[in-house]
């Protein structure tokens, strides 16, 4: 069975090592919170206990999904090629209204920071396109249209 790759931005991996770094860093004291919980008493009827450990669980699946795309990934190269690529930022204009998003790997993708996924429907449409292009997605509300105006890291 094959790994899969991550495509991310230098940007996006230094991000996702920071998050890995303040995670690990925060182990001993959700260890603590678990410890003290443990001695309020019965632990089948102990909210904190309960709470702690989910957290503990929600944590250390963060770190392995984070050490698992750590170990799984490529550095996503900007082209400069006058076609929208993997980390590209563009800017588009739909009905006088602009929109600036960056394309970059699904990992990365955060639609309210403007980073859109190059496996959106907008991100797909996106790639290899140049200025004064126009692409179409369809949305719950019907066609939408853009007009790509620049490219731009």
């Amino acid at each position: 069975m094959s790994k899969k790759i991550f495509n991310l931005t230098e940007e996006g991996k230094c991000d996702l090592e920071r998050e890995l770094d303040q995670l690990i860093r925060s182990r001993p004291e959700i260890s603590q919170k678990i410890a003290t919980a443990r001695g309020f008493g019965d632990l089948s009827e102990n909210a904190e206990y309960s709470a702690a450990r989910a957290e503990q669980d929600r944590i250390e699946r963060r770190i392995r999904e984070i050490q698992n795309v750590l170990e799984n990934f490529n550095i996503i190269e900007e082209i400069a090629d006058g076609k929208v690529g993997l980390g590209d930022g563009v800017t588009l204009i739909s009905n006088k209204k602009e929109y600036k998003y960056k394309v970059v790997g699904e990992i990365e993708a955060n639609p309210s920071e403007g980073k859109i996924s190059n496996k959106s429907p907008l991100g797909q449409q996106l790639i290899d396109k140049k200025v004064g292009e126009m692409v179409t997605i369809e949305t719950p509300r019907g066609e939408k249209s853009y007009k790509i105006v620049e490219i731009h890291e």
